[in-house]
């Protein structure tokens, strides 16, 4: 482990906490008519997309990663939610420069600044792209059930997204910072993005429906879970020095 690690797990940690708090805070929030509706899908859309990117791209691309697009797809499923129509192309495209963002900063991290500079660029463009061609995270999108789902129009934007991931990788590696065995390291973040893509599509009318009838108690019980994880987390850097553990 190393400093920097420990300072990601930390600053988690304290994520968690704030974020807990607001879930007991439920009442003062506005009950069921506040922003908890929307904050609940920020959290569990971001633990989703973390965790697939962190397992397959590493911890701080998990992290940046997963909010960003966490953020970003919960606040426009809570407008299709309301019935309302897709936000404006030019909304739409900062939602993508927003993830773009993310994700250039944990290709930094793996593969040097200008790699991940570019890979955002490319990234946003991409996205944006696609949203000016219908496809966007609401594609489908129902609350009518809870159990799992997948179409054949989210099964195809979904393989888009592998193959954006791969293609901005590879161009990337050719034009930018060369690094060994790209095709391997596009691949695997092509395979990596299409899964956690298609998990949290599978799993998006579950989500959905939680979001707008989980009852207040419950709320209270996620808001203490998330203190004591965030706690957890934030004691690691205590411990680490009180067990002498050395860091790199």
């Amino acid at each position: 482990m190393n400093h920097h690690t420990l300072a990601a797990i930390s600053i988690t940690g304290i994520s968690l906490d704030l974020l807990g708090s607001l879930y007991l805070a439920y009442d003062l929030l506005g009950g069921h008519r506040g922003p908890l509706r929307v904050l609940t899908r920020i959290v569990t859309y971001s633990v989703v997309f973390g965790i697939g990117y962190g397992l397959g791209l590493g911890l701080l691309f998990g992290l940046v990663g997963g909010v960003t697009t966490g953020v970003t797809v919960a606040i426009e499923l809570n407008r299709a939610a309301r019935n309302h129509d897709h936000y404006p192309l030019p909304w739409e495209a900062l939602f993508s420069a927003i993830r773009g963002l993310g994700f250039g900063i944990g290709m930094a991290h793996l593969q040097g600044l200008a790699y991940g500079v570019t890979f955002g660029a490319m990234i946003t463009v991409g996205q944006t792209t696609a949203y000016a061609n219908g496809i966007r995270p609401a594609i489908d999108y129902s609350t009518n059930s809870r159990r799992p789902r997948f179409t054949k129009r989210q099964f195809r934007a979904t393989i888009l997204r592998v193959l954006g991931f791969m293609v901005a990788a590879l161009l990337c590696s050719a034009l930018v910072h060369h690094i060994d065995d790209a095709w391997v390291f596009a691949i695997r973040g092509g395979l990596v993005t299409g899964i956690v893509t298609s998990v949290g599509t599978t799993i998006n009318p579950f989500i959905e429906y939680s979001a707008d009838n989980l009852p207040a108690q419950r709320l209270g019980a996620f808001g203490i879970g998330l203190i004591l994880c965030g706690f957890l987390l934030q004691s690691l850097q205590y411990w680490v020095n009180l067990l002498d553990i050395k860091l790199t």
